[in-house]
């Protein structure tokens, strides 16, 4: 159901409502339900919400699901396990009503704030924090956690605006909020870990993490931030995320914000490139915010969380310049930017983009592909040779109900991890594959200088500036001479055949023969692009075309032509041969 369509029947029967758009006027004094509009009543506190609304109360369902994709009123505390699918994506509004007493200090919210004595109501001015507004009731003894999206916001605060006290209350005091001591080095997520994880709608409470120690997973994916989550995370908090991390766990940290615009989510991108860039810089922001808050630091990579979408070029725009825009905010304060979506949309479509300096490509893919099999490999999605320095995760299996420790969880996602810490470096942006290498002196400029310059610097030769110019400048003439001084060449400030080979063959030197694949093989076959003045395709794969290369390049060099490439042919190619 849609927002305006629980307003519009709410307006119809309460007295006081506003004409167009508002669920209830401003008033003072509460009115009577009416036919659409149905009273809850907990402990001493009261408030009217639509008839259409559920109840659920968690001390006679207490594994309930604690969601807020669908418009519910939930009665009391979780206590144990919810019954969540893996998964929930979408947000519209819901409260939860939940005793004061025996509230622990950690699961006090860190903006919660309180009904002035006599009344029931928020103070105004309360905050909202990622679709939240947190309201202590002392009179009631009650604490309100009324959540919300973006477009229901103005009706949620209208409900909690009208609510008032009733008999039944057992005054209590908000519980002092636990204050635990900042870690001495922020936790980075999920740092460098290969293996097994899982994800799941809720953080799962302490005991089933521990009963958990016994399953094949050591990395659990968290909900940390976004408009668009949908399960209650009472669980997730900077105690939470220490226990957990003391004991080993690894962490994937997701936000569910904005949405492709061809979807139907309430919450989406924009169709215009330059406000979609905007959003997902101010997404980033606040998924920063809500991570420092929980532990998290600067290192860490947070995936913005993209559903699933088929739709137009515009629509692709949209979600690569959002995209775009989150990259760029999290690098901006030193932490990596990754992306989760379908194997088949949202990662396809960003693999397509992948050389488009248009866009900012982001240092993490995480890509759902339920094959079954728990590796990273993309298949025909995503060429090998992208986001290949451990920088993938694949959610391999959904919505799967597992027990372990004696403690089951209705509904996980299944992944695998291939992912390494360190905060992101400009060249990791930086395409070095081309069909052919050009000549390049000074004052070329382009995507050619920018991989040159990227290469001088790995092999030791930083020509001036942190990040690459595109700009053959003075200090990148300079770097080139030394770096060719160091390999025996001519020292012309040129970057030709010669130097491009030495360049792109620069780093360890395996036996490679058909059959090899990796980073080596792709090291090889730019080199042997750059030598043999041939277009080669860069794909990590050593086939038939690779090594009638390599036999091309041995036999013209005077090497031993046997199509495997040892130290001997390795040898050459750093010398520029």
């Amino acid at each position: 159901m849609t927002d305006s369509s629980w307003r519009a029947r709410a307006a119809g029967t309460v007295a006081g409502l506003l004409a167009a758009g508002g669920l209830f006027a401003p008033a003072a004094t509460a009115a009577p339900a009416g036919p659409d509009v149905r009273t809850i009543t907990y402990h001493g506190y009261q408030v009217d919400v639509p008839a259409t609304w559920r109840v659920v109360d968690l001390a006679d369902d207490p594994r309930a699901c604690v969601r807020f994709d669908t418009e519910t009123v939930y009665l009391g505390r979780q206590t144990e396990q919810p019954d969540c699918p893996a998964k929930l994506t979408g947000r519209t509004a819901g409260l939860v009503l939940e005793p004061l007493a025996g509230l622990p200090p950690e699961r006090v919210p860190e903006d919660v704030v309180t009904a002035p004595p006599g009344t029931a109501t928020p103070p105004d001015g309360t905050p909202s924090r990622q679709g939240e507004i947190h309201l202590a009731v002392r009179d009631a003894g009650v604490l309100v956690t009324a959540a919300h999206a973006e477009d229901t916001e103005p009706a949620v605060r209208d409900v909690l605006g009208r609510a008032r006290l009733a008999p039944g209350g057992n005054p209590a005091e908000l519980p002092a909020a636990f204050r635990r001591a900042a870690p001495a080095q922020p936790i980075i997520a999920p740092g460098t870990f290969e293996g097994k994880g899982f994800d799941v709608c809720a953080a799962p409470s302490q005991s089933t993490m521990d009963a958990w120690r016994a399953s094949p997973y050591r990395a659990v994916g968290i909900y940390t931030s976004g408009g668009l989550r949908a399960c209650s995370q009472p669980n997730l908090t900077p105690s939470w995320v220490a226990n957990q991390a003391a004991k080993g766990w690894r962490f994937i940290l997701t936000d569910v914000g904005r949405q492709a615009p061809c979807t139907g989510f309430r919450l989406k991108m924009s169709t215009d490139p330059a406000t979609a860039r905007q959003q997902g810089r101010d997404g980033a922001t606040a998924a920063m915010t809500a991570a420092t808050a929980l532990g998290f630091g600067a290192g860490s990579a947070i995936y913005s969380d993209i559903e699933a979408y088929s739709g137009t070029a515009s629509c692709r725009a949209s979600v690569l310049s959002y995209v775009s825009g989150w990259t760029e905010a999290l690098h901006a304060k030193g932490w990596l930017s990754g992306v989760y979506s379908s194997a088949a949309s949202g990662i396809k479509d960003l693999a397509s983009a992948y050389d488009n300096t248009a866009y900012r490509r982001p240092d993490h893919i995480w890509f759902a592909w339920w094959n079954d099999k728990a590796d990273v490999d993309t298949g025909s999605y995503v060429p090998s040779t992208y986001w290949a320095r451990h920088q993938r995760i694949h959610q391999y299996a959904g919505e799967v109900p597992e027990t372990w420790g004696g403690v089951r969880i209705s509904g996980i996602d299944r992944n695998y991890l291939d992912v390494a810490s360190g905060k992101p470096k400009p060249c990791d942006a930086v395409s070095l594959d081309f069909t052919s290498y050009p000549k390049l002196e000074a004052g070329a400029t382009g995507n050619a200088v920018k991989a040159a310059q990227c290469l001088l610097a790995d092999a030791g030769h930083r020509p001036g500036a942190e990040e690459p110019t595109g700009t053959f400048d003075e200090a990148t003439v300079a770097a080139a001479k030394a770096f060719q001084q160091s390999r025996g060449l001519a020292a012309t400030g040129l970057v030709e055949a010669r130097t491009w080979t030495a360049l792109l063959s620069t780093g360890d030197g395996p036996t490679l023969r058909q059959g090899s694949s990796g980073a080596a093989v792709n090291r090889l076959q730019r080199a042997l692009t750059a030598a043999l003045g041939a277009t080669l395709a860069i794909d990590g794969k050593f086939g038939p075309d690779t090594e009638k290369a390599v036999r091309d390049y041995q036999g013209s060099r005077g090497l031993s032509v046997d199509g495997v490439v040892g130290q001997a042919t390795w040898a050459a190619l750093r010398a520029g041969r």
